[in-house]
């Protein structure tokens, strides 16, 4: 795999995203940095990192087939790979908070951005962006943030890491018409899946639900207090730790 490594960027996913514009590039290939002035998650959240400390990464794949793979597909399949990095790295209990953060003991420990370009043959290429706290211990003023050296005391190498991530990656996307085992994976994953957990939605409105799983449109169902499953798209509503 190409591997791109840069000091200092605003987004490693708009950096690669305009190579991807400017010059053929092969597929899976991956940017890293060692800092990110402008990095950012689901629904505009800037994501935070200490200099050199923890794996800040865009991974390039092209040519996924709409008629095999949707985007949800793809969404799951990434975090999914993400669980398997951590497994296979030194922490075998991570999951997947909805839609795409990467927990550990009750702490956000990573999180995922998709950003797709739709082409007229029918397929589509992603920019997957992939923040993983690794080697940070200070998280002040961040009470929910937490990473893997904090957790397990094993400090990982940023591109051993990385390398890794993309192994899973490709593991999961060698086949991508098989798309029922990595929902159930993710399902299986999921954090505070079958346990009530407080949630907001758009309006401030604060309520108690059941987490029951992600659809493969990638809502969220839950189970409310009128004993009906309701499903909320990401936007709608957001989880309270």
């Amino acid at each position: 795999m190409t591997i791109i490594k840069l000091d200092a960027i605003d987004s490693t996913n708009d950096y690669l995203k305009q190579l991807s514009k400017e010059k053929v590039l092969e597929n899976y290939t991956v940017v890293m940095a060692n800092e990110q002035t402008g990095g950012k998650g689901q629904m505009g959240a800037k994501w935070h990192s200490e200099y050199g400390k923890n794996l800040l990464m865009s991974v390039l794949i092209k040519d996924l087939p709409l008629d095999l793979i949707s985007v949800f597909d793809l969404n799951a399949a990434v975090a999914v790979a993400a669980i398997n990095t951590l497994t296979m790295s030194c922490y075998p209990k991570g999951k997947i908070k909805w839609p795409n953060d990467i927990m550990a003991e009750n702490k956000k420990v990573g999180g995922i951005l998709v950003e797709n370009s739709f082409k007229p043959n029918g397929t589509f290429n992603a920019v997957i962006g992939f923040g993983l706290n690794l080697n940070q211990t200070n998280f002040e003023n961040l009470p929910n943030a937490s990473s893997i050296i904090s957790i397990t005391g094993k400090e990982l190498a940023l591109e051993a890491v990385a390398k890794l991530y993309v192994e899973m990656l490709q593991q999961l996307m060698l086949q991508p018409e098989s798309t029922i085992g990595v929902w159930s994976t993710y399902n299986n994953l999921l954090y505070k899946r079958a346990k009530a957990v407080a949630f907001e939605d758009i309006n401030g409105n604060r309520f108690m639900a059941i987490v029951k799983k992600v659809t493969t449109d990638g809502k969220l169902a839950l189970l409310q207090n009128d004993d009906k499953i309701h499903h909320y798209e990401v936007k709608e509503i957001k989880m309270l730790f």
